[in-house]
């Protein structure tokens, strides 16, 4: 089993084609203009001829509203939308029924915050839509996403995590730790795999690669392997 890898953020079209090279899962295109990762939908859409439909590609949203999001899947139709603001589960509902997306959840975790919290986020969104794909774990920061730090892991349920997608300051150094020890559905990078904002480095995606897939050899044979796009 392999544990599904997502890297975000990316920009330009020879990050897009090396990261294929890896053989990753999904690809995060984001479209919240204040960031340095920001594409526009005609950008995204040219990222996007190269990438294979066996390749979930992820757009990043913060605070949209349906029109806005509708806008940009009309032009770059990603698979899979990830909700990185202040979103309710009724207006990620609502955005995901509109365009008949799954979506991501990200929740930026925050120093206070407990496993129970998280399980009580995961069951309020799973109720609230079909569309509910999984809950994204990400660092609190002022911003939204692509901080390079990461929070207290260990918050995470033992029952929970095969089912989320780790984030907030993975790197190849710390990743391995992170899939042996908690076994989490997916991990994601950005800012961990960057030479600058925006631009990747294909060293540190392979070496990010590299290091999950080590740790990929621990994992018992029936564990489950997650999957970012699931049938509605």
């Amino acid at each position: 089993m392999t544990t599904p890898i997502k890297i975000c953020g990316l920009t330009r079209k020879e990050d897009v084609l090396a990261a294929l090279q890896l053989n990753v899962q999904a690809l995060g295109l984001v479209f919240y203009a204040p960031s340095p990762r920001y594409v526009s939908p005609a950008q995204a859409r040219e990222l996007m001829q190269v990438i294979p439909a066996t390749v979930t590609t992820v757009g990043l949203f913060v605070n949209a509203s349906p029109q806005q999001v509708q806008d940009v899947v009309a032009i770059a139709d990603v698979s899979l939308l990830q909700f990185h603001g202040d979103e309710t589960p009724e207006q990620c509902h609502a955005i995901a029924e509109l365009v008949q997306k799954p979506f991501l959840r990200a929740v930026r975790v925050t120093p206070d915050m407990t496993g129970t919290d998280l399980v009580q986020c995961e069951t309020l969104y799973r109720g609230a839509s079909r569309w509910f794909s999984a809950l994204l774990l990400d660092t609190y920061v002022d911003s939204f996403g692509g901080s390079g730090k990461v929070f207290d892991w260990s918050i995470i349920p033992k029952e929970l995590a095969p089912r989320v997608v780790l984030s907030g300051g993975l790197t190849a150094h710390n990743v391995s730790g992170a899939v042996t020890q908690l076994r989490p559905g997916a991990v994601d990078v950005s800012s961990g795999v960057e030479q600058a904002r925006g631009i990747k480095d294909p060293a540190r995606m392979q070496a990010f690669v590299q290091a999950v897939r080590l740790a990929d050899t621990y994992l018992p044979e029936h564990y489950d392997e997650f999957q970012f796009k699931k049938q509605q």
